[in-house]
């Protein structure tokens, strides 16, 4: 019997309402059918996000993998499109993929080695900037979500979004990202963005120092990958330093880089006001900084 952990469940009633009721319900029965299908023993305790129910195993031959049980939606079904092009280069390597169920079978990494282990935050901040470049070379397969779509979505929600934030002050600002993002809207590139990589998505390994795991994939500016370094492991007199150095590493021109950031910014405060939150003081302070820079 697999026990789904409280903290999952709740997180999926809160999110996914309904869906994320009937998701837990199924996923015992789900992990059984799949640890049957792929010959799969249980080999430690179970882990999880706020999204996922990750299970350690062994394989028929011996070796470890995870096995990765999760809602199928707009987010996790570019999941192994994306890890399929990366073929373990740069990210963790996709063994097996159930697409009718997006139940997934990857390689096990060393969950107690992430980059949020590391001391120093700037050494952090290279190493995500270092695979920010590797996997941004990559150009998105077809079919992911892709980031035009995405920023001409946000644009037209901005203005009944600003009505309803009641500080001046955050208004103006959340109207100042807007305004970046219709500098650049037009063109949005097309590179294959992993869009979640912050500190604890980034796990060591015994075939490469650092791997990326747990994708949200779309076609778009490696720029609109730099906002998760900068608000984890939050520090503001560090923000435009890191913003600097992942530039600098990525090779990207800094205004359009400033741009797409703020787009994050605008993003993540249209989810604050759209689910009923208030705005993050964190993501309002970034979007002041980098709107100066």
């Amino acid at each position: 019997m697999i026990d789904v952990p409280d903290a999952l469940a709740a997180s999926q009633r809160k999110y996914n309402g309904e869906a994320g009721r009937a998701f837990v319900d199924a996923l015992p029965a789900l992990a059984a059918e799949f640890l049957d299908r792929w010959e799969l023993r249980l080999d430690g305790p179970a882990m999880h996000g706020w999204a996922a129910l990750v299970l350690p195993v062994v394989r028929g031959d011996g070796a470890p993998a995870v096995l990765k049980l999760q809602l199928l939606d707009a987010e996790t079904e570019g999941e192994p499109v994306a890890l399929r092009r990366w073929d373990g280069d740069g990210a963790v390597r996709l063994l097996d993929h159930d697409p009718a169920t997006g139940t997934m079978l990857l390689e096990r990494l060393d969950p107690a080695r992430t980059l949020g282990h590391v001391a120093g935050s700037r050494e952090a901040v290279q190493v995500i900037a270092r695979l920010l470049a590797h996997l941004t070379a990559a150009e998105a397969p077809p079919g992911l979500r892709r980031l035009g779509d995405i920023a001409r979505g946000m644009l037209e929600r901005t203005p009944g979004t600003l009505e309803r934030i009641p500080d001046p002050a955050d208004r103006r600002l959340v109207a100042d990202c807007a305004a970046a993002v219709r500098e650049v809207v037009d063109e949005p590139g097309d590179r294959l963005l992993h869009w979640d990589l912050h500190y604890d998505n980034v796990l060591g390994s015994d075939r490469a120092p650092w791997l990326a795991i747990d994708p949200k994939p779309l076609a778009g500016d490696p720029a609109f990958d730099l906002l998760p370094a900068l608000d984890n492991r939050y520090d503001p007199d560090e923000t435009l330093w890191r913003f600097d150095a992942m530039t600098d590493i990525l090779g990207l021109d800094r205004e359009r880089a400033r741009a797409w950031s703020l787009g994050r910014v605008l993003q993540n405060c249209l989810w604050n006001v759209e689910d009923g939150d208030p705005l993050e003081t964190e993501q309002l302070e970034i979007g002041r900084l980098l709107r100066t820079r």
